[in-house]
């Protein structure tokens, strides 16, 4: 999907009316191919020659490629102009106050310029916008000579303070980075890295702590660096009240609305963490939430976040015993063009589990064959981790479908390929996962014998319920349900009750 191609796909319904609206302003001429390009890309999966076709009804391509440059220059000051008018309106507001301030001052009309002032004062403190506070304290303070009321002292405070919630800002935006680049490197490149000590020290040496005063943005990287160390160590449960608590400071800030992204953004990591948790109902609550505030503002940020919101509300469906209704939700979406690539591969990824968990194999099998792509493609668009879960659920496929063939030549190529990788982030118990796998193909007469049950149970560290990973019972409970002759679905929902 091209950059055009992209954009496009990002816009709601009444964003794309907007737009054509936007487009038949601009056109001088009657002729102007632009908003028919426009539909076509919208509507239609036609290649670049096609729809030259389609509009020139010849091979004009010099005329296409520059119609495609001049709708792609469109579509960016569209949204350019969009986003000065819904989101930058305060600040533009607060300018304008600090501006006819300094005329004011220019000409001496100091009582004239402090009120207006004040104003811009207070609306910048309410919507956390430290650098704007910064111009407006320099010019009260620079202009305090002439205000005998003024608490000079008391101003300069003010100014120190901001400027310490402004650094604040900025720290906690490199420390945000670092992090996000290091999860980057675990997860699409393989990379081994001891992220909780890396986690530690780069919050240590930035000194980050939690503030009140955090602008909305801020709190949602805070949330977020939370989150990445949650996925890294595989422990939700410990930054669960965090994220909760945190959400409810959020709830008092007045620009909410007005970073309605980094609100959604929120609504979700904490919607997955409870869904990690195996609170599902929980989940589903805040889930609900965020798809409110997704139709916020005419639906903004609706197409951005609808996959990632659908994905989350099919898992806590099918984990609720409601799986029809996951596959129902999912089917529709595995098939769409949409931006977020790593979100369309976990839906699936995700649809291929429903359907071996239902046992339908064919299903599953006939959803899976569509993963054409190499290990390395996989890899950079979806991680490390996701190539492992594929190659898992082939194997436990094929084990199914007794293709025992195939099943020799995938447990070499993962011991082969995944083997170290996993040993270096400590995680053997996929490989010994895997060996018990092919006991139960291999002799198909031990699994319900006290032997191998046995031999189960001490083949791995169990922890409790509540801490083990979700996706991790889902693996073992097909183990279980060899042991116990019991249908997979069942023993799923079974030994993730809490």
């Amino acid at each position: 999907m091209n950059d055009l191609n992209t954009i496009i796909s990002t816009f709601s319904g009444e964003d794309q009316q907007h737009f054509i609206n936007y487009l038949e302003k601009k056109n001088k001429r009657r002729d102007a191919k632009n908003i028919q390009l426009f539909k076509l890309l919208l509507h239609d999966n036609l290649n670049s020659k096609d729809l030259c076709f389609k509009l020139y009804k010849n091979d004009s391509r010099n005329a296409y490629h520059a119609l495609r440059k001049r709708l792609y220059q469109s579509i960016i000051d569209f949204i350019a102009n969009v986003s000065l008018q819904e989101e930058k309106a305060i600040d533009m507001q607060i300018i304008k106050y600090v501006l006819a301030s300094r005329i004011c001052l220019q000409h001496k009309q100091y009582k004239a310029a402090y009120k207006i002032l004040d104003k811009a004062e207070t609306l910048a403190t309410e919507h956390h916008l430290f650098p704007l506070l910064n111009e407006i304290y320099h010019t009260k303070i620079q202009y305090a000579y002439v205000n005998p009321s003024i608490d000079i002292n008391h101003l300069i405070s003010k100014f120190k303070y901001n400027q310490k919630n402004h650094q604040l800002e900025d720290q906690l935006n490199i420390v945000y980075a670092k992090i996000r680049q290091t999860i980057n490197n675990n997860i699409y490149k393989g990379d081994i890295v001891d992220f909780q000590t890396i986690f530690n020290a780069t919050l240590k040496e930035y000194n980050i702590s939690f503030n009140e005063s955090m602008s909305f943005k801020s709190l949602y990287q805070l949330i977020a660096i939370n989150s990445f160390s949650a996925f890294v160590t595989n422990d939700y449960l410990k930054i669960e009240p965090f994220l909760i608590s945190t959400y409810k400071s959020i709830l008092k800030h007045k620009d909410r609305e007005k970073q309605l992204y980094y609100h959604i953004e929120i609504l979700y990591l904490i919607a997955n963490t409870l869904f990690r948790n195996k609170k599902f109902n929980d989940s589903m609550h805040y889930l609900n939430m965020m798809h409110d505030r997704m139709k916020g503002k005419r639906k903004k940020h609706y197409n951005t976040f609808k996959l990632k919101h659908s994905l989350l509300l099919s898992l806590n469906l099918n984990y609720s015993n409601k799986q029809d209704e996951a596959i129902n939700l999912l089917t529709p979406l595995a098939i769409i063009k949409h931006e977020d690539i790593e979100t369309l591969l976990d839906i699936n990824l995700s649809l291929v589990m429903f359907y071996f968990q239902k046992n339908d194999l064919k299903k599953a099998y006939s959803l899976f064959s569509k993963f054409y792509h190499t290990d390395k493609w996989y890899t950079e668009k979806a991680g490390k981790e996701w190539v492992i879960k594929k190659h898992l659920m082939e194997i436990l496929l094929h084990i199914e479908l007794k293709n025992i063939d195939l099943v020799d030549s995938r447990l070499l190529s993962f011991k082969r390929n995944h083997s170290n990788y996993l040993k270096e982030i400590n995680q053997q118990r996929a490989l010994i996962f895997l060996s018990l796998a092919e006991d139960c193909y291999k002799n198909p007469e031990i699994i319900t014998s006290e032997t191998f049950k046995s031999k189960v149970e001490n083949a791995f560290e169990w922890i409790s319920k509540d801490r083990e990973d979700i996706f991790v019972m889902s693996f073992y409970a097909w183990l279980k349900c060899k042991m116990e002759n019991q249908p997979l679905y069942y023993t799923t929902l079974n030994m993730i009750k809490l």
